[in-house]
């Protein structure tokens, strides 16, 4: 007789499973970089960055859970190649300082990262960039709208509903 798992099991599996998948990478995770570190010591220690960013005064090693996780360190290095600041870019925080009508996807991409996913619909012309974030131990969803000429033109939140029971009905 096979085995039939019901959808709380599968989901207590599966958050199972990303969590004991973060206590494996937890020990070279970005986000505990010491300040100071240098740009030298963070490659060896993280690796490839997923992205690079020139900033005015410095540069960005970006590393990147997406598509399937939610965080996006963003590791600030002054020009001598110090570590001055690391930030979770996937939070309420950087949402909030996207301008509409000002910000860029250059911008967008700079601040959170390559998107998980990049969809369309039929109510906008143009992109609409799709990131999983952690609110509060709930996994929710920002949708970034960009117009054609790559302007940021909407923001929009969702419910991740992955880890979620179904309502019964």
């Amino acid at each position: 007789m096979p085995l039939v798992l019901s959808r709380s099991w599968k989901t207590a599996c599966a958050g199972g499973l990303l969590a004991a998948a973060a206590l494996l990478s937890g020990c070279a995770a970005p986000g505990r970089a010491a300040p100071g570190t240098t740009v030298d010591a963070a490659l060896a220690q993280y690796g490839a960055p997923t992205a690079r960013y020139p900033l005015p005064d410095g540069q960005r090693l970006q590393y990147s859970e997406m598509p399937a996780g939610s965080n996006v360190w963003n590791l600030d290095f002054d020009t001598a190649g110090r570590l001055r600041s690391v930030d979770q870019g996937l939070r309420y925080a950087n949402f909030n300082q996207i301008v509409l009508g000002q910000w860029t996807a250059a911008d967008v991409e700079r601040m959170l990262g390559r998107p998980m996913r990049v969809e369309r619909v039929m109510s906008f012309q143009g992109p609409v960039w799709t990131y999983r974030f952690n609110d509060l131990n709930n996994f929710r969803l920002v949708h970034i709208h960009i117009d054609p000429a790559g302007i940021v033109r909407k923001i929009q939140y969702t419910d991740e509903l992955l880890f979620r029971e179904p309502l019964g009905l």
